[in-house]
């Protein structure tokens, strides 16, 4: 097995307290980001607060409904065993229903609508269904997989529109990072990318980790912090420093960092990471 195929995070969820949401980060491949590519976030005229925005206070489907679909349990069954067979970390019902729940969180504890709540659970939910075609440019395929199954359960054209571009932006497997383009993909970018925890890890065998592996197996547990009053959302991360030091989690994850500090900035909140009580970022 080739190091790239052995790319792995995981997480499991803990009680959350009343300001804090739970979560993990998901490891892939290197990306290079080119200098001078980082989103200018509301330059073109449009603001991000409008971007997902609508007269309507309540979505027109739920994620219980999503999530109860038949083809799309298939999905993402079937997506979690084909990335187990690469060797990526855990993809599946517990992923992305930990994602559903923080990305609904995080726009929950920032004051926005029940409506855009609802949209991140929904794009959470069916975030990594592409990776059932396959890993590279999952997004988009998931945006594309995601849009006639939301039109026969009902959704309405505006809010499929929302979840698609959630959907659709929210990855960097293509070799560039994936920009947040409304609060409901900011929410599910930081949803996402904090999911990181040694649960996730599916080799079993310690002696063959590469350095991805020994960094998500190092991760104890994980919270997403939302501070509306500060206006901040920090990742808090226990580490276990014999398995692998702080800076190779930073080597590996410093894409997803990035992606997480632009979805913040969306949410008009500072980015920070807390490792083992230490603010680091």
């Amino acid at each position: 097995m080739t190091e790239a195929s052995r790319r792995h995070p995981n997480a499991i969820p803990a009680p959350a307290e009343p300001d804090t949401v739970i979560g993990t980060i998901d490891a892939g491949s290197a990306v290079v980001v080119p200098l001078g590519s980082e989103p200018r976030i509301g330059g073109g005229g449009v603001e991000p607060t409008t971007a997902s925005a609508d007269d309507r206070s309540v979505a027109s489907l739920t994620s219980a409904t999503v999530r109860d679909d038949p083809e799309v349990k298939a999905f993402i069954l079937q997506a979690n065993r084909n990335l187990g067979v690469l060797g990526f970390t855990e993809h599946g019902f517990r992923h992305v229903g930990l994602v559903s729940n923080i990305a609904r969180n995080v726009l929950r504890l920032l004051d926005y609508d029940e409506r855009q709540q609802e949209l991140a659970a929904v794009a959470g939910y069916l975030h990594d269904i592409g990776n059932v075609v396959s890993r590279h440019g999952h997004a988009s395929t998931g945006a594309t997989l995601a849009y006639p199954i939301l039109t026969r359960l009902g959704m309405d054209p505006e809010d499929i529109a929302v979840v698609l571009g959630a959907i659709g932006s929210h990855g960097d497997d293509g070799g560039r990072l994936g920009e947040p383009v409304h609060p409901v993909s900011a929410a599910l970018i930081l949803a996402d990318k904090s999911d990181v925890h040694r649960s996730r890890v599916r080799n079993t065998d310690q002696t063959t980790f590469d350095q991805h592996d020994r960094v998500n197996y190092a991760a104890t547990s994980s919270f997403l912090r939302v501070d509306m009053t500060a206006k901040t959302i920090t990742l808090e991360l226990a580490i276990d420093t014999e398995m692998a030091p702080v800076m190779e989690y930073f080597e590996i994850f410093l894409p997803r960092m990035l992606m997480s500090r632009h979805a913040a900035t969306l949410l008009d909140c500072v980015f920070h990471i807390s490792i083992n009580d230490v603010v680091v970022l």
